[in-house]
């Protein structure tokens, strides 16, 4: 019985794994082409976000489409805090659109809601 089960689990993990890095690539594709209409490139919107918080080393970054405007979204965390502040920069003109600090609990809602 223990024979049967290993190869079905390998075979289901390969169509798992197929599907997962097919979606990896559909994500790609459309986040370069977001990309493509940004005047103002990932590492000058990095510099901007990152004069809104002192000492602050960016997590992770973005860029999408929020209310109708293009926009790069950063998570930066500060040393001796869990919290995150997001800071979004317009993608066109470089003005900063928003900053928000966020609680662990906040970053983890935020996180369910994106998968």
């Amino acid at each position: 019985m223990r024979v049967k089960i290993i190869p079905l689990c390998v075979l289901l993990s390969a169509i798992g794994l197929t599907g997962g890095l097919a979606s990896c690539a559909t994500n790609a594709q459309k986040e370069a082409k977001v990309e493509a209409e940004a005047r103002v490139s990932r590492a000058e919107a990095e510099k901007i976000a990152l004069t809104k918080v002192p000492g602050g080393t960016i997590k992770e970054g973005e860029i999408e489409k929020e209310k109708g405007k293009l926009i790069w979204s950063f998570d930066i965390t500060t040393p001796g805090t869990s919290a995150i502040t997001e800071v979004q920069v317009d993608a066109l003109n470089g003005e900063v659109v928003a900053v928000e600090k966020e609680s662990p609990a906040q970053q983890a809602r935020e996180r369910k809601e994106k998968d």
